[in-house]
């Protein structure tokens, strides 16, 4: 993995990083109470089979078809209820992610992955309550990490109450790969599924495990993890600045750049996809 050196590297790098996911002090105040009421109602109702529910019910891909462009001009509606840093609609963000890794000289394939990551959040579109789309992600089936963000909801959640999922393996053999758990419902799951026939492994980690904070950031649930989740791990870590350093409440112009990723989406997407 190359050096990231350029001009917008620095500028990531000189962000007051300390801003960024502090939910006792959120960048834009008024998301305190709303951020909160988020992560009670998302640790409260993730349960292990909600998630199993969830997956043999979407991942049919059943619902709709639709142009990804079709998809993208959705989250224009959208505003992610557990994001404490920005309350712009997801497509801005998706651009500010991509436009930063562009500028950087990052390959085709992650600019890409930058402006699509959040595409998921389409499950809004299908009724679904933003506790079962957007925020943090984390495995069930065993025991929670303490570093999860608000994990003193988890005793809330029906799992807590069964011992057989709260030891530190839980349902899963030690090492069995990321692949084999169960995380939290939500977006990062959904398009991992859609788009894993169309984007290299790399991407596809991003996408899959970008909101797995306490993985990829804190250190947390390496006994579940096998080489390949090791292997991939600094690919997810090289993900995150962009997806989080990126955001400021100016609006980008999407029209501006719109037609570089026409093109961008066109070399790797099929024209529509099955959601």
């Amino acid at each position: 993995m190359n050096a990231q050196t350029s001009s917008e590297t620095q500028a990531l790098n000189s962000v007051n990083k300390t801003a960024y996911r502090n939910y006792a002090a959120p960048q834009v105040s008024e998301t305190f109470d709303r951020v909160r009421e988020f992560y009670k109602l998302n640790h409260t109702h993730q349960t292990h089979e909600f998630v199993k529910a969830k997956k043999a019910d979407y991942l049919s891909f059943s619902r709709q078809k639709m142009t990804p462009w079709a998809a993208l001009d959705y989250l224009n509606t959208l505003v992610d209820d557990s994001d404490p840093d920005i309350a712009l609609p997801q497509i801005d963000h998706l651009v500010q992610t991509a436009e930063a890794m562009r500028r950087d000289g990052q390959p085709d394939w992650m600019v890409l992955t930058g402006f699509v990551h959040d595409l998921g959040k389409v499950l809004c579109l299908f009724g679904e309550p933003q506790w079962a789309v957007v925020g943090d992600t984390f495995p069930t089936g065993c025991a929670y990490s303490p570093k999860i963000v608000y994990s003193e909801f988890f005793p809330l959640n029906p799992d807590s109450q069964q011992p057989e999922l709260q030891t530190q393996h839980g349902v899963y053999a030690p090492h069995c790969g990321l692949n084999a758990v169960h995380m939290s419902w939500g977006h990062d799951e959904y398009l991992y599924h859609l788009l894993r026939e169309h984007l290299p492994l790399e991407a596809l980690y991003m996408i899959r495990y970008h909101s797995f904070y306490s993985w990829h950031r804190q250190g947390d649930y390496d006994h579940l993890c096998n080489a390949q989740d090791r292997a991939m791990l600094p690919w997810v870590q090289r993900f995150n600045p962009y997806d989080l350093y990126s955001k400021n409440p100016e609006r980008p112009k999407l029209a501006d750049v719109k037609p570089y990723y026409e093109d961008l989406m066109a070399k790797y997407l099929p024209a529509t996809l099955q959601f």
